[in-house]
């Protein structure tokens, strides 16, 4: 697996990834970015939560269960003085559907934390990782 950044100016790189797909990079204007692009530790919140919601998504259609919308809400906590790490990350799926079973949400969360999330598992062993989850009815 392979990332290339390639400098467009400033603090701006233009990403791409063996997938072919682009994702822009910046930093804020105060430190000389002009603010064009996902900042790098947004994107490790990402990694974990895309991550995360393909596993969950994954495990619940190979459940049946009828879902018809997924929400997944992460949220780090950093350290206050540099290098700023996370101290802190929350997974939080909001899974809506019909006549979702808690048992297979909370197993779906629970095999993606502990066996298949490769980012989410990765920084557990440097940062406190919790996953939460609520269920919603389909209307």
């Amino acid at each position: 697996m392979k990332a290339t950044l390639d400098w467009q100016d400033g603090l701006e790189f233009d990403a791409t990834a063996d997938s072919g797909h682009r994702v822009s990079i910046d930093g804020p204007p105060d430190l000389g970015g002009k603010n064009a692009g996902f900042r790098p530790m947004e994107m490790m919140l990402l990694s974990v939560g895309g991550c995360s919601a393909m596993d969950v998504m994954h495990i619940l259609k190979k459940s049946r269960q009828d879902v018809t919308g997924c929400r997944i809400e992460v949220e780090g906590e950093r350290a206050e003085t540099e290098p700023k790490v996370f101290t802190d990350i929350h997974v939080q799926f909001i899974v809506t559907g019909r006549g979702l079973s808690e048992k297979h949400v909370a197993r779906a969360v629970e095999l993606s934390a502990e066996k298949y999330c490769s980012a989410s598992i990765m920084l557990a062993k440097a940062v406190n990782m919790t996953h939460g989850y609520t269920i919603h009815e389909a209307e």
